[in-house]
């Protein structure tokens, strides 16, 4: 290289290479293409390596990863326009903490050889410091967050700027160490005293709280990072904050509604369970009156039983003796709402007095129907259902103004089909094995009708031995968005107290199906839920939600026999679907869950145990039979019904020891 140097700005005459390279501050001389031809021995040092590693290399790879981009585009600047470039860049720095430098970047020309090289050396900022900042005003103002600056020997912070939002928390630019530890919680102090002694490089993020003049409590994010400014510049401790006050009360909000969704559920299961096990009718009269007006968030509840065509009444005491007096003895045949809804099993909603004297003009005498609408509402529901021997039924009195959701419409008469069940086996003397039968079928509900695109067909039968009863439940409805949600799942048991925990868990997940429609979580929040209540028992479970448009089915097992998909083909596939161990075990458990395409006129499969596991029988061995049977019904062109009985029919012909059930969904083709 030639020992002189033309520059190329005013055709000025530059230094001779060495004299370049002869400076206290890193200097280096890349070729065009970013290649180091020749470094002082602070470049070396600043890049961390002997200068003999550097030479030959491409300057941008010898930076770290962080900082190797903007190297880079600062050469490929100057070599490119040749004009001059200047960039803050961090060096890896010695001790730990990285160097901040401005880095200037300009095209020189060897004048004999003609050859164009890129000089790069760090400038000396120690008259203006302030500039090795900009940078990083920048970057935390756009992510949001703020800045600051600590001088360890002043004990001093200066405010630098970043979200406005986050300026307006410190209006004091320049501040006292001990002055911003005053506004930080005492509990939190001895964490930001640790952050600021920190001697890594970065500090991990600390939370804290953080007192302000006028909006109190703020929920702060603080990490520091030690950098020198400079290559013989100060140290300083930079801090970035960020306010998580909002994320905080969102978090807290959402945790508050999950602990009011849960309380709930578990009020709901245990209303559930009272009312199946309760052995005589002031029992069931003690669980409606002290759980349903609570449960609802009314005002007071009123029990209605018919006894020889007439109403026998009981209260919790929401409501007025007279008012009690009037039904108490009053014909089931009167015209007047509560007799009504009993005998013809449909529920009532009664929003004010308007309302109640259009329905039933000759029922004026109710007590309280001048207050309708301005005081309260009423909905009345049936313990039977329309058809069936009329048994009572209940009052919800509401504050005025509410109007109870479909969801609680649908729970409360859930709750009252239960609640009817038991009555009727209490008068037949027959309290825990019929009331249990009669909990079976309550739990395994008439499947939707008319869901375009999808043929849903179930089957059960209990074990053969013992008791008539057992644990395996079923159920399937229609989620909000329009997905079909189907499940199938086991109890540990084949008695009253299987049943009774079935109803509970069964009742749990529709409940919270209202809140969560995703497969995963749902069975997240019922296994929690079972955790709290820490039941004798556990449940397994598969969850599907199909899509009956596109056939996108997302689903989930706790702990669960594998799914079988048929083809009409005559072939199937086992399905294992993925997922986490059975329910009401193991607290903060997570289930994954996968998502498939059921293809047109194929057909899932959902069994519990009792059809493909046996004396004689493994699961293996088993599934392989359900396959078998489920393709070759398709092959022959069966329906979901008929597929069901086929499959159920050969378990129980065979090995039935176990409660069997059995949930066939078949997709048909997509109508034009």
């Amino acid at each position: 290289m030639n020992p002189k140097l033309c520059g190329q700005f005013g055709n000025e005459q530059m230094d001779a290479s060495d004299e370049l390279l002869h400076k206290a501050d890193p200097s280096a001389l890349l070729t065009l293409d970013g290649a180091i031809s020749g470094l002082n021995a602070a470049m070396a040092t600043a890049l961390g390596r002997p200068a003999e590693q550097c030479l030959g290399h491409d300057f941008g790879d010898l930076w770290p990863e962080s900082q190797r981009m903007s190297a880079e585009s600062l050469v490929a600047h100057a070599a490119r326009t040749k004009t001059v470039a200047m960039r803050v860049l961090e060096f890896p720095g010695r001790g730990g903490a990285p160097v901040a430098c401005l880095i200037e970047a300009r095209q020189v020309t060897d004048p004999e050889s003609g050859e164009h090289l890129v000089w790069v050396h760090a400038l000396d900022t120690g008259n203006d410091l302030t500039s090795l900042l900009i940078p990083f005003r920048m970057a935390t103002k756009a992510a949001q967050l703020g800045l600051w600056m600590y001088s360890p020997q002043e004990h001093q912070l200066e405010w630098l700027g970043g979200a406005p939002s986050l300026a307006a928390l410190f209006p004091d630019p320049i501040a006292s160490l001990s002055r911003m530890m005053s506004s930080v919680h005492p509990d939190d102090q001895e964490a930001l005293r640790q952050l600021m002694r920190s001697a890594s490089a970065q500090s991990p993020w600390i939370r804290l709280r953080y007192l302000t003049q006028h909006e109190g409590w703020h929920h702060l994010a603080a990490q520091t990072r030690r950098i020198r400014l400079g290559y013989d510049g100060p140290e300083r401790i930079f801090g970035v904050v960020r306010d998580d006050t909002k994320r905080v009360k969102r978090r807290e909000k959402a945790q508050a509604a999950l602990t009011a969704e849960r309380q709930r559920a578990k009020e709901i299961a245990d209303f559930s369970s009272a009312l199946i096990t309760a052995a005589t009718e002031q029992e069931l009269q003690q669980v409606v009156l002290t759980r349903l007006a609570a449960t609802f968030g009314a005002s007071g509840a009123l029990l209605a039983l018919v006894d020889e065509d007439r109403l026998r009444v009981s209260t919790d005491a929401g409501i007025t003796m007279r008012e009690v007096d009037v039904l108490h003895g009053m014909s089931l045949d009167h015209p007047s709402p509560v007799p009504e809804s009993i005998r013809t099993g449909r529920p009532q909603f009664i929003p004010d007095r308007e309302d109640y004297i259009r329905r039933w003009p000759r029922g004026a005498e109710f007590p309280r129907i001048g207050r309708l609408g301005s005081d309260y509402a009423v909905s009345i529901t049936p313990l039977s259902e329309a058809g069936n021997q009329p048994l009572g039924g209940w009052l919800v009195f509401y504050g005025s103004g509410h109007r109870p959701s479909l969801d609680e419409q649908t729970l409360m008469g859930t709750l009252a089909d239960l609640a009817g069940q038991a009555l009727r086996r209490i008068r037949l003397q027959q309290a825990r094995v019929e009331l249990a039968t009669a909990l079976q079928q309550t739990m395994l509900p008439r499947l939707p009708e008319h869901l375009a695109g999808l043929e849903v067909a179930a089957r059960y039968r209990p074990s053969p031995h013992g008791l008539d009863i057992g644990g395996d439940w079923y159920d399937a409805f229609v989620m909000p968005d329009g997905t079909v949600a189907l499940e199938i799942g086991d109890v540990q048991g084949h008695d009253v107290d299987a049943a009774a925990f079935m109803g509970q868990v069964r009742l749990s997940m529709r409940a919270i199906a209202a809140q969560e429609r995703d497969p995963g979580t749902l069975l997240m929040r019922t296994n929690e839920l079972l955790v709290t209540m820490d039941p004798p028992r556990f449940a397994s479970c598969t969850m599907l939600h199909i899509d009956p448009h596109n056939g996108r089915v997302t689903g989930t097992s706790a702990g669960h026999v594998p799914l079988l998909c048929a083809h009409t083909d005559g072939s199937h596939d086992i399905v294992k679907l993925p997922g986490g161990p059975v329910l009401g075990v193991l607290p903060s458990m997570d289930y994954a869950q996968e998502t498939f395409t059921l293809d047109e006129d194929s057909a899932l499969v959902m069994v519990t145990d009792g059809v493909v596991e046996g004396p004689g029988l493994t699961l293996e061995a088993g599934l392989e039979r359900a396959g078998t049977l489920a393709g070759a019904a398709l092959h022959d062109g069966l329906n979901a019904e008929e597929t069901a009985d086929r499959i159920l029919d050969a378990a129980v012909a065979v090995d039935h020891l176990d409660d069997v059930a059995v949930l066939v969904i078949r997709r048909g083709e997509r109508e034009a």
